[in-house]
């Protein structure tokens, strides 16, 4: 990521990066909506979120459908329909084990869980988009991005590394 991304992403977050990043998916503008996040963080703390959303009009409207009972929808889902719950599984599994491949030499402790840090079920929908966005394959990430997107901002959030006052994410 050069100085120019992770200005961007940190104005898109709201704080400072806590390890070196790397940009795996853009918006339509050119800005990052995801990024990839190495499983140890740069003070020494296992980090189990691979994919992190920075795109500020996904995550308020990721977080929408959360509050709307998406979370529970999706457990649900899971449990209900048996094609569904073991296409999540999967998902956890291959999210752990991509993240196991980053990892340093005889790191530990180390981040444990699938996507979002859990090993079944769904706990943070931002994670399972975030998932989807960066090319994983996510049952939940897809049902979430087909209620997200898309993002159709018409002026950039992030203006040379500054909240661009004109940028309005709509609903």
């Amino acid at each position: 990521m050069n100085l120019g991304e992770r200005q961007v992403v940190e104005t898109q977050i709201g704080r400072p990066l806590r390890a070196a990043s790397t940009v795996v998916s853009i918006c339509h503008l050119g800005l990052p909506v995801v990024v990839r996040v190495p499983p140890i963080l740069d003070d020494g703390t296992p980090f189990p979120t691979l994919y992190w959303l920075t795109c500020p009009l996904a995550v308020a409207r990721v977080a929408r459908v959360e509050a709307g009972g998406g979370v529970k929808r999706m457990e649900r889902k899971a449990e209900q329909d048996p094609s569904f719950g073991r296409r999540l599984g999967e998902a956890h599994t291959s999210y752990q084990e991509e993240r196991a491949t980053l990892l340093p030499e005889m790191a530990d402790p180390v981040p444990t869980g699938g996507v979002g840090g859990t090993r079944v079920g769904v706990k943070c929908l931002h994670a399972h988009y975030a998932h989807t966005r960066a090319g994983g394959d996510n049952p939940v990430g897809d049902l979430v991005q087909q209620w997200v997107e898309p993002l159709d901002c018409v002026v950039p959030c992030v203006i040379d590394g500054e909240k661009n006052p004109e940028w309005v994410g709509t609903p």
